[in-house]
């Protein structure tokens, strides 16, 4: 597509933490925004008539799918409600863009990986999923890959982002320090790669503009654990007097089981030359900085 033509983009799950930042990121493209909640453009992706239709009126050029089930232990708790929107609800999208000739990228998961590899995992690695969450995640990919030939599936890593809305590990500990906390707790056993949502959504710009159809990893470089994670808040936020202390994930039982490491690494955007992803540190700093400090002491 030329540079001067406009790009229409239908983006699906546009009210969730990824789609938050899909306006600024793709500030000069048609966006069509829509979600199955208030505020946007309703489209419930589990619908397969309702995705034929707008993707046949709107006739986008690509198609940003975000919508997903991402609550990985209802997912291990509610099987039937994963599949339906992780793999049925990917499939209804696949579908549409193999009818209307639309790009598709789809956003998936480091949770593919069983876990038990050392060093972190590459495109060139066999997935196996350690969880329901993953195994949904995996069929979506799957699905993609057989109906399509222009896609792009991104497997992301540990997501970060939000702002206001962050109530997951970042935002959590970031007010948990603000609000005088002395010590914390992190588990230092599970590692992963942080994914900073704008980061990613670049580096989405970046492989639209190549064609260069495919599977991609698209974390932020490095790998670390959640007890990192804390300690890097702590020095990013000037509180080296806040103890961290690490524990292993038997301290916090949850329903759905976790792989030892979910850590990626980029390689094929490596293999390309166009891996402009930031360290993993350097993106926590931009993220807390730009968008979490302002907010601390607000009511």
């Amino acid at each position: 597509m030329s540079e001067q033509q406009q790009q229409r983009i239908l983006v699906t799950g546009a009210g969730g933490m990824v789609g938050s930042y899909v306006a600024a990121q793709f500030a000069d493209a048609e966006l069509i925004l829509t979600d199955a909640v208030p505020g946007f453009e309703a489209l419930d992706v589990r619908d397969p008539g309702a995705v034929m239709r707008l993707t046949r009126d709107i006739k986008p050029d690509v198609v940003l799918h975000l919508a997903a089930a991402t609550d990985v232990d209802r997912c291990q708790q509610e099987p039937d409600w994963a599949y339906h929107s992780n793999a049925i609800g990917t499939q209804n999208v696949a579908l549409a863009c193999q009818r209307h000739g639309a790009v598709m990228v789809y956003i998936s998961t480091g949770g593919v990986f069983a876990g038990d590899k050392a060093e972190p995992y590459t495109e060139f690695d066999a997935p196996h999923p350690a969880n329901v969450y993953g195994d949904t995640k995996l069929a979506g990919e799957r699905i993609v890959e057989s109906l399509l030939s222009r896609y792009f599936v991104v497997r992301a890593g540990w997501m970060i982002g939000g702002g206001e809305k962050d109530k997951k590990f970042v935002g959590k500990l970031v007010q948990f320090i603000h609000d005088g906390r002395s010590s914390l707790t992190a588990v230092s056993d599970k590692m992963g790669s942080p994914t900073y949502c704008p980061d990613m959504l670049t580096g989405i710009r970046a492989l639209l503009d190549t064609g260069y159809f495919g599977t991609y990893h698209l974390a932020n470089k490095g790998a670390c654990s959640r007890f990192e994670i804390a300690k890097e808040l702590c020095a990013i936020l000037e509180r080296p007097d806040v103890q961290v202390s690490p524990v292993t994930s038997d301290h916090y039982p949850l329903p759905a089981p976790r792989a030892a490491s979910e850590a990626l690494r980029n390689f094929k955007l490596d293999l390309l030359g166009i891996n402009t992803m930031p360290v993993w540190q350097d993106a926590l700093r931009n993220y807390v900085e730009a968008e979490l400090i302002p907010l601390l002491g607000r009511p």
